[in-house]
């Protein structure tokens, strides 16, 4: 280990030499004479771009120092040198202060930098510098227009050297991206465009299902793709050049899946990664586009949804990804989350994204999510690296679904605590729409003679939802919004617990949860429960 430690270590440090040599420099500054053809609409970013209602103007601020201060936090250096706020200048900014900053930039980071040759800050970089050319390109001289083209050939020589090297798929696929579109707006003697539209294809093959699902399992991750794959068709069809079918076949599979999570319910499930997002402004981005994804399924990607005109119900009865794919997924194997009316009555806590703190970890736990918890330990395991990926993962072993107008069934099992404990558990959740009523039988199933396992099953709560318990302590009141649930389970302890919410990303806020707790036996053990509107 120690060994292989070293090695790594030295790897590491003889490629940063490298990168930071002047024969690398010298590998990736093959300049042309090409100049900027294909000028990308600014407004095809708007799927990616989240505007202020006011835009800025230039002059109303003092910009001489803007590359001089390098003691920012880490997000916002990387925002500052993404350049995605040139998104949010009044257009009748100064031409001349805007390519003065872009100037002032070359020159400090004219070759390869760690910070901020990173390879997402530098992808979304040139795609900001193209897409915004009317204020980094028009009316700049000679020197100037050559400086910045040849700067973004030098990144782009860059990206090209080192992006299948990144671990991220996210980064991977925003510097797709930014390959294809200098392919695009240059005449592309350097072939840069098919080099994209190559590695699209990789990404698809290494990235994606048989059935175009993100293997990731990552919902966050589903819209993401969708983003991209819209973004880079509309750039193909805006400089008039020929769609690839697998480009349209992808579009198609991921729009699928994204009507099947998100449009149907307009609210975000809190499994494997994701968090609270809004959608409708890329729902009107798609619609101004031309595109109008519909999916009434019942089930895809391992999500199950079922809902009519007041109530949804999903669950997450899929299996964990391969390990390479797993940094973000939770350990909530048959966690499930219910809404009326649009609004959560049951829900899990959300996802942690940054793995420095130590809120990731608790995140990816199953205590935080609207499970089963054996002996406070999560049905999946992690490593203890950065990265945090699964270690030990478990296997669906029964799935049943019954979806008719007047009763609705889930039923489900998983074996993540069969080979430490010797236990199955298998989840049945019913809900009759005339009674406004779901029932729960949840099933401790015993392989093996082990007892006094100390057992919960948590029913996590958004942070607004109000609850108490009723005097003769059977049951449990839910207030959301004026509208009222009770939950019982008479033949358990049933209480209420005070937890973390992290739907909000990379932020917490307290919530509360209704808990289920007992201590297994020999026996297969039932644990009944009813959650019914009032």
């Amino acid at each position: 280990m120690i060994f292989e430690n070293s090695f790594l270590f030295l790897k590491k440090k003889t490629r940063s030499i490298y990168l930071n040599s002047n024969i690398y420099d010298r590998k990736i500054s093959l300049y042309s004479d090409n100049t900027l053809s294909y000028r990308p609409s600014p407004s095809l970013l708007d799927c990616l771009i989240k505007y202020d209602k006011k835009k800025v103007d230039l002059k109303n601020y003092s910009l001489d120092e803007i590359w001089i201060n390098q003691n920012l936090a880490k997000k916002d250096f990387d925002n500052l040198n993404s350049f995605f706020w040139l998104f949010s200048l009044d257009l009748k900014s100064s031409k001349k202060k805007t390519q003065n900053i872009i100037l002032e930039w070359i020159e400090k980071n004219n070759s390869y930098n760690s910070k901020s040759w990173e390879i997402d800050i530098l992808a979304k970089r040139v795609i900001a510098w193209i897409s915004t050319s009317k204020l980094t390109y028009d009316d700049g001289g000679v020197v100037y227009r050559n400086k910045f083209n040849n700067i973004i050939k030098k990144q782009i020589n860059h990206l090209i050297n080192e992006i299948e090297k990144d671990n991220w798929a996210d980064n991977k696929m925003i510097g797709c991206a930014a390959i294809i579109l200098v392919g695009l707006s240059y005449q592309d003697k350097d072939n840069y465009l098919n080099t994209g539209l190559s590695l699209l294809k990789k990404i698809i093959k290494i990235s994606f299902d048989n059935k175009g699902f993100p293997k990731s399992r990552n919902i966050r991750q589903l819209n993401f793709y969708l983003k991209y794959f819209v973004l880079i068709r509309e750039w193909l069809n805006e400089s008039q050049n020929e769609i690839p079918e697998y480009i349209n076949e992808y579009i198609y599979y991921l729009g699928q899946a994204y009507a099947f999570i998100w449009k149907n319910n307009k609210k975000n499930f809190l499994f494997n990664g994701n968090h609270e997002t809004n959608n409708i402004e890329f729902d009107n981005y798609l619609e101004r586009l031309g595109y109008n994804f519909k999916n009434t399924s019942n089930e895809l990607g391992g999500y199950i949804i079922l809902y009519n005109k007041k109530i949804t119900l999903a669950m997450d009865a899929g299996p964990p990804p391969d390990k390479k794919f797993s940094s973000n997924y939770q350990a909530g194997s048959l966690s499930f989350e219910i809404l009326s009316n649009g609004k959560k009555i049951i829900c899990n806590s959300g996802y942690f994204q940054n793995f420095k703190n130590q809120l990731n970890a608790i995140s990816k736990s199953s205590a935080v999510h609207s499970t089963l918890i054996l002996d406070d330990t999560s049905s999946c395991k992690f490593t203890k690296d950065k990265n945090s990926k699964i270690s030990e993962g478990l296997k669906i072993t029964k799935k049943d679904i019954i979806f008719e107008k007047n009763y609705w069934k889930i039923s489900a099992a998983h074996d993540g605590y069969l080979k430490k404990y010797g236990i199955i558990y298998e989840r049945n959740l019913e809900f009759y729409p005339e009674q406004m009523k779901f029932v729960g039988f949840e099933k401790i199933i015993s392989k093996k003679n082990i007892s006094n396992l100390k057992f919960d099953i948590r029913f996590h709560l958004e942070p607004t939802v109000k609850v108490m318990k009723t005097q003769d302590n059977k049951s449990i009141l839910i207030d959301i919004d004026g509208e009222g649930w009770r939950f019982i389970s008479n033949n358990n302890n049933i209480n209420i617990d005070n937890g973390l919410y992290f739907g909000k990303k990379n932020f917490f806020l307290d919530n509360q949860n209704i808990f289920i707790s007992g201590m297994t036996n020999t026996e297969n053990q039932i644990i009944n429960w009813e959650l019914t509107k009032l």
